[in-house]
């Protein structure tokens, strides 16, 4: 077992105070502070610190012992790669509105992208890397998000109380056709407006929602998060799918999954979030990166329902947040005031432990606030420990490991 030091993103979205306070340095940052990432991604990955104060990085430390870092099991499995990310999210600003594909979606389109020669890099590269992208995000703080698309007689309301001319014949659209299908084919339409019509029919819409927010109508939150993307991406069509989705506010504990095919835009709040180790996004708009609407309606799943939101599976004080997802599982310890007991942890595969609050240790060694420790598989059982108030996330595998290895 060893300290992490972790690299931070600066993306535009995140915030000058959330992650900074976390890891204990000054605030406000000289710049935006997005996201706090744990792991192995070739892009960057988290460096092991050992008792000496020497770093190494853990991709390298991995690669030079895929069996003993990983076991042998999900070494033989993942392509001796650590196949989950760990992050900590700080979003200030709305993110894009994406999705992210299947494994099988993500190899074909990846050998389509190889094969035309398009860099890894470049701009337009939908699929860096040939894996799936699933992801799931668990509130720190009350969390803010659109995910999934609502049931469409419930979308039926929603538009209807904001009915004008130029939104009319799409409403219709979706009477007529109150389904999954409906639901493609109004996105579909929305998404692939020309600019000129978007210019015309967002003006009107955007004063409905103004007009219901002032009514304090049933769609008021509704309304003020379109009213909010309006005004920060003006003309964007992103705008209208906004519209189309769940819009969900997560307490503190409280978690989503997002599998392949899910629309969604995380608004607002800290939480943290375990993902698969690839890079593989399909944007619908709220950005001005690359958008490419063809591969975005393939990955699409115009499923639509009330979004699941999880609160994990309790054994003892571990909370296990279950999905279908082999790259990964994420579970919570938390102890209150006066609490201290002593938990085991996982074994016979790797774990990321991060303390979002207060201070633990893990076999004598104490893990403050924003520090994080790699544990390989090869290591000894351990047991994790608090005196007060505490909480940590530990990230590993997925379920689909080996019967004895389950939490």
């Amino acid at each position: 077992m060893e300290l992490l030091r972790n690299a931070v993103r600066p993306y535009a979205w995140g915030s000058r105070t959330t992650i900074a306070e976390l890891l204990g340095r000054p605030v406000p940052t000289p710049h935006p502070e997005a996201e706090l990432w744990m792991g192995a991604h070739p892009g960057d990955p988290s460096h092991v610190v050992d008792s000496a104060g020497t770093s190494y990085s853990l991709l390298a430390r991995i690669e030079a012992d895929p069996t003993g870092q990983l076991g042998a099991a999900t070494a033989a499995r993942w392509g001796n790669r650590l196949p989950f990310l760990l992050k900590v999210l700080a979003v200030e600003e709305p993110l894009s509105i994406q999705a992210h594909p299947s494994a099988a979606q993500a190899a074909s389109g990846y050998a389509v992208e190889e094969a035309a020669g398009i860099h890894r890099d470049a701009a337009n590269r939908n699929y860096p890397d040939p894996t799936a992208k699933p992801e799931l995000v668990c509130a720190l703080t009350e969390f803010h998000a659109l995910a999934g698309f609502r049931d469409p007689h419930r979308t039926i309301e929603l538009l209807e109380s904001l009915r004008t001319p130029g939104l009319s014949p799409h409403i219709d659209l979706l009477v007529g056709q109150p389904n999954p299908d409906g639901l493609r084919a109004l996105f579909t339409t929305w998404i692939t407006l020309p600019q000129p019509a978007l210019d015309r029919l967002l003006p009107d819409l955007l004063d409905a929602c103004v007009a219901h927010v002032k009514a304090r109508g049933a769609f008021t939150r509704e309304c003020r998060t379109v009213l909010e993307l309006g005004e920060s991406y003006p003309g964007d069509a992103g705008v209208l799918a906004a519209l189309l989705l769940n819009r969900l506010v997560l307490q503190p504990g409280e978690a989503i999954y997002l599998p392949a095919g899910n629309l969604h835009a995380y608004l607002h709040g800290t939480g943290v979030e375990i993902l698969a180790n690839s890079d593989n996004i399909l944007r619908g708009g709220l950005t001005p990166k690359h958008v490419d609407v063809p591969e975005l309606l393939r990955v699409l799943d115009f499923g639509c329902g009330d979004m699941p939101v999880s609160t994990g599976d309790q054994t003892g004080r571990l909370r296990t947040y279950r999905t279908e997802a082999p790259e990964f599982e994420l579970s919570r310890i938390e102890w209150a005031d006066g609490e201290s007991d002593e938990v085991p942890l996982p074994r016979a595969r790797p774990l990321i432990l991060v303390c979002t609050e207060g201070s633990v240790t893990v076999d004598g060694v104490p893990l403050r606030r924003g520090q994080s420790v790699w544990v390989p598989a090869s290591d000894p059982d351990l047991s994790v420990h608090a005196d007060g108030r505490a909480q940590v996330f530990v990230a590993t595998v997925g379920a689909e490991a080996p019967a004895h290895d389950t939490l």
